[in-house]
């Protein structure tokens, strides 16, 4: 019986001769060939928590404790951080790693213009909340970490009115309101005892942003949006929803569909 042929990935692990190269492949024999200690992080762990990297990134693991040299690592980098809060062992793809808060922490070091992608990505995909983002910058600003300047500015892009954003739409939807400069809004009032995304000041319309996945999907969520429109209709209110395609590739159209229905109103 023919033996399968093995093909040194690094020091102390292989890989089966002839199978599929990929970038999970590296980061989990950089891990293993590290140690038992050994955590994906920063850019290799924001791509195993699904957020976009360049394909030409190193591999970072994190070295908790041992201080032996490693050869034969080249396109490894190695941090061996003084910080250890929220170093729990999460696995992704099974491979142990950062959990999502540290590694968009740590990829702050490495890369601060990815930082607020990073965050919108695990606040859209529910992977973390911004106010958990928020409790990583109170706890670390204290001492200077780096990549902590980042994390607070993109949590503060992030906000509206001090308020999370619950999606990259509504995000989108803000941006576009105060590119076309209409009129102040309010962000997720309570009218009629349901939150709204945003109210018009001092008018009676109301804006809602309609992401797919939530309102299209899911059969309950789109009945209940009805119900709920029904009541604020009856109440006086006028409910202009918006899809995550009208606010990104027609704003324009958008912009001046909001403005001349609070004109109408007024």
């Amino acid at each position: 019986m023919k033996l399968a042929q093995l093909e040194q990935l690094y020091p102390g692990v292989a890989r089966l001769h002839g199978t599929e190269r990929s970038r999970e492949q590296r980061i989990a024999g950089a891990v293993l060939a590290t140690g038992p200690s050994s955590l994906a992080s920063h850019r290799s762990a924001a791509h195993l928590w699904g957020i976009p990297r360049p394909d030409d990134d190193p591999v970072d693991v994190i070295v908790v404790g041992a201080r032996q040299r490693f050869t034969g690592l080249d396109d490894v980098i190695i941090h061996r951080p003084r910080d250890l809060e929220r170093l729990g062992r999460q696995r992704r793809s099974g491979i142990a790693c950062t959990n999502v808060l540290r590694t968009v922490l740590d990829q702050g070091a490495v890369d601060q213009t990815a930082v607020s992608d990073a965050v919108g990505h695990a606040i859209t995909n529910r992977l973390a909340t911004l106010g958990a983002f928020d409790t990583v910058v109170i706890q670390h600003s204290e001492h200077g970490r780096t990549g902590i300047v980042a994390l607070r500015e993109a949590v503060a892009e992030w906000s509206i009115d001090a308020k999370p954003t619950d999606s990259m739409l509504e995000h989108a939807m803000h941006r576009l309101i105060n590119r076309y400069r209409l009129p102040a809004v309010e962000f997720h009032p309570l009218i009629c005892g349901h939150e709204v995304d945003f109210r018009v000041l001092d008018s009676r319309v109301i804006l809602e942003c309609d992401g797919w996945a939530y309102h299209g999907l899911d059969r309950s969520n789109f009945e209940r949006d009805r119900r709920r429109d029904a009541e604020l209709l009856a109440a006086g209110w006028i409910v202009l929803r918006f899809t995550y395609r009208s606010i990104t590739t027609r704003p324009k159209e958008t912009a001046d569909r909001i403005a001349a229905t609070v004109e109408r109103w007024a």
